[in-house]
């Protein structure tokens, strides 16, 4: 595991590695422990980020009940990436939602970064792979491999943080425009790739370090840092960067 201190510096991605079937509908739920009445009776911390948007999105559609949908929703795309997408049209598609419910969660995860802003002292610091693990908790038992770019002012601040790509069980495809283009909107000059290996394997493959490589000279066109691209798994975490002889 790495824990070197990173440095910001002044063509396709191809990632490699079911879905669960979640059986689980508000009326066959006692009373007392559907969202609504746990809501009313418990307050809102006392349930889930799972019954919380079950409660914002109301109903499910024909063929999905509003719990195992937002069930698949947390497992496949986990808590904090979805509440990160800028895009519902983008988040629609990715996760199979009408796109009415997928503009809903983009609205109210909005809501909450304004919020954060005014209320908060500063964003936080990433300087190592290993700070780079913790921030990206949610990652770790993802089902579907995903691609996640953490965007970092000089002071090495998060500015932003994207899902960037979700693969499918073998693949994930992505271009160098779709990993700066956040870097240019939010006023980054750093990039942080993080992607999960569900295998549980951190060794990078070849395809990981042939886009590192071809990604940080992406990178210098646009001054643009690429400050490390890290593989998680459900309890450990590796730098392609490092091994691929830059840091």
């Amino acid at each position: 595991m790495t824990t070197a201190t990173y440095t910001i510096r002044n063509n396709d991605l191809v990632l490699d590695n079911h879905f669960g079937q979640y059986v689980l509908k508000v009326r066959d739920l006692p009373a007392e422990m559907r969202p609504r009445e746990r809501l009313l009776q418990q307050g809102p911390g006392a349930l889930s980020v799972q019954e919380l948007l079950a409660i914002i999105f109301v109903t499910g559609t024909r063929s999905e009940e509003v719990l195992t949908m937002t069930n698949r929703i947390m497992t496949e795309y986990g808590e904090r990436n979805v509440l990160n997408a800028p895009d519902p049209r983008v988040l629609s598609e990715q996760l199979a939602i009408p796109e009415g419910k997928a503009m809903q969660i983009v609205a109210v995860g909005e809501l909450g970064r304004r919020f954060f802003k005014g209320t908060k002292n500063g964003a936080p610091v990433i300087r190592t792979a290993s700070d780079v693990y913790n921030h990206v908790f949610d990652m770790r038992q993802l089902p579907k491999e995903h691609l996640r770019g953490i965007y970092l002012n000089s002071h090495y601040q998060l500015v932003h943080d994207e899902t960037i790509s979700i693969g499918t069980v073998d693949s994930n495809l992505i271009h160098p425009r779709e990993v700066f283009r956040p870097a240019i909107t939010y006023g980054a000059v750093g990039v942080i790739l993080v992607h999960n290996h569900p295998s549980g394997n951190t060794e990078p493959s070849l395809a990981d370090h042939s886009v590192t490589g071809q990604l940080i000279e992406a990178g210098k066109l646009l001054g643009i840092d690429l400050v490390d691209h890290v593989i998680v798994t459900s309890d450990a975490f590796a730098s392609v960067l490092s091994s691929h002889g830059e840091g």
